[in-house]
């Protein structure tokens, strides 16, 4: 898994490429967030269309994720969420807990 950051306005979104399977790249998309955290920019966006797999600790991480950056006073919303992520969302009923959106654009402007 691969994680770039591209700061878009008044969000930072984190393009995921691979597979989202927690171990040592968890500690690295907390380490991340928490660094976001700390520059004061705490409007995350992550863009899963690049996401080939996700297991439990990939849900994991994104749920971590919105833990840290609520306690924080931010957010952590989900864009391009491919069908077969959108599926593990409805069955583990995550959709009730992220926002989603369609593109990156209408994530960004959600924020404003």
């Amino acid at each position: 898994m691969k994680i770039k950051p591209v700061e878009k306005y008044n969000a930072v979104v984190l393009e995921v490429v691979g597979n989202m399977m927690g171990g040592p790249e968890a500690v690295e998309f907390s380490d991340l967030l928490h660094q976001f955290v700390t520059e004061g920019k705490k409007n995350i966006i992550i863009d899963l269309s690049e996401v080939k797999f996700m297991n439990s600790s990939g849900l994991g991480m994104l749920i971590s994720g919105l833990t840290t950056m609520k306690k924080e006073g931010g957010n952590l919303k989900l864009a391009n969420v491919t069908d077969k992520i959108q599926s593990l969302l409805l069955i583990t009923k995550l959709v009730t807990i992220f926002e989603s959106f369609d593109s990156i654009d209408e994530a960004v402007k959600s924020y404003v």
